[in-house]
């Protein structure tokens, strides 16, 4: 029996990390929330996104981003090396496969930010993932949020919230929904969303 135990033991230490990807509409506070929730919990780890954009001063290459050329980008898509991916300000965004398998490989727990569009792929990809749709308080509290950021126009903004309401309506088909209203609150449940999932 004692055998067992520690077997057991090492086998836990083995264990392969797990995925989670937190999913929602523009302007609902992924990122922040995400940020906030790893002030805590750094031990939370969230994977680095590759991107066509050109590097800017301060940044550094696999820490704030992997960079490549559009061409190079589009390959990576086309040969399956890149998980999802969205299309920004005239750049591309995604996450690099071989970012997320590694860490899983190594035992961390990664957490995924992405756009509603590349969802369907992580979930098709990782089905023991934990996907967690955040949501705004108010499809108005979303408009405000879009509005008081003050970099697109009306057009865009009308965009924005059309593909919003759809998006919103995906919500069921993912793991979990998390409400952000209040900052501090919902990074906290974020975390004991996670917390619980690992002891399953």
């Amino acid at each position: 029996d004692n055998k067992k135990k520690v077997l057991k033991g090492v086998n836990a230490e083995m264990e392969q990390g797990k995925l989670y990807a937190i999913l929602g509409p523009s302007g609902c506070g992924k990122d922040t929330v995400v940020k906030t929730m790893r002030e805590k919990h750094p031990e939370i780890e969230v994977s680095v996104s590759a991107t066509s954009r050109a590097i800017r001063e301060g940044e550094a290459e696999g820490v704030n981003y992997y960079y490549m050329t559009r061409e190079t980008f589009q390959q990576k898509v086309q040969a399956g090396e890149i998980l999802e991916y969205t299309q920004y300000n005239g750049n591309l965004y995604g996450t690099p496969k071989h970012e997320v398998d590694t860490r899983i490989a190594q035992g961390r727990t990664v957490i995924l930010v992405i756009e509603v569009e590349g969802a369907g792929n992580i979930r098709k990809l990782y089905p023991e993932a934990l996907t967690i749709f955040l949501l705004p308080p108010s499809m108005e509290e979303l408009e405000n949020r879009l509005r008081s950021r003050g970099t697109e126009s009306e057009e865009a903004i009308q965009g924005r919230m059309a593909t919003a309401r759809r998006e919103v309506e995906q919500a069921p088909l993912y793991t979990a929904t998390l409400v952000n209203d209040d900052l501090e609150t919902c990074a906290e449940k974020l975390y004991q969303m996670i917390r619980e999932y690992q002891k399953g």
